[in-house]
């Protein structure tokens, strides 16, 4: 069940190329411009490879791009779904902010009215079928996980990351990234 990096470059590039929900940018770009930007504000390694990867679960349902932000009828809870197939691969840095990115967005309509207005209406969507805001008890059980400010970051980068035509480092940029840190991790 576990993928290899190839698989999930091969993934990126295959499925990627979908458009990304109603959002202007395809999964790919969507994945890139997100790591790119986790990059250029000087976040570590861990947190750029759950920016590129938080979106996988998109990518490994059947619907495809249909489950992207705002088509589907339902939560595809497409934070979930790639987990499994990372675990073996990736450590909890990676993995939890991958987990938490659709709580962090709920988590900053609650403490911030002003984000919700820069949300795109396609994001606005999903989180309506993600639960809505949450209210302040749940605002401080997810400001209190250990993973909860690196998955806010991420999730400030995913909502500016569905620029047409931004320019980012090529994906083989990021692969080698995903593979240095596996070899740090001795996987």
């Amino acid at each position: 069940m576990s993928m290899t990096i190839d698989e999930i470059e091969t993934l990126l590039l295959h499925q990627g190329a979908q458009q990304y929900g109603r959002e202007p940018v395809s999964q790919l770009e969507h994945a890139l411009q997100c790591a790119h930007l986790a990059e250029v504000a000087g976040e570590h390694a861990p947190t750029i490879a759950a920016a590129l990867l938080h979106d996988l679960g998109h990518m490994l349902t059947a619907e495809g791009a249909e489950t992207g932000d705002a088509v589907a009828p339902r939560d595809d809870l497409h934070q979930y779904i790639a987990l499994p197939f990372l675990r073996a691969t990736f450590c909890d840095e990676v993995l939890e902010p991958i987990r938490l990115h659709v709580d962090a967005k709920r988590y900053l309509c609650h403490i911030d009215p002003a984000y919700f207005d820069m949300l795109s209406l396609a994001s606005v969507r999903s989180l309506q079928l993600q639960g809505g805001a949450f209210d302040g008890e749940q605002a401080d059980r997810f400001i209190k996980n250990p993973h909860a400010e690196a998955a806010v970051r991420l999730r400030r980068y995913d909502d500016l990351a569905k620029v047409p035509g931004a320019r980012t480092p090529p994906i083989a940029h990021y692969v080698n990234l995903l593979r240095s840190m596996n070899s740090d991790l001795g996987i």
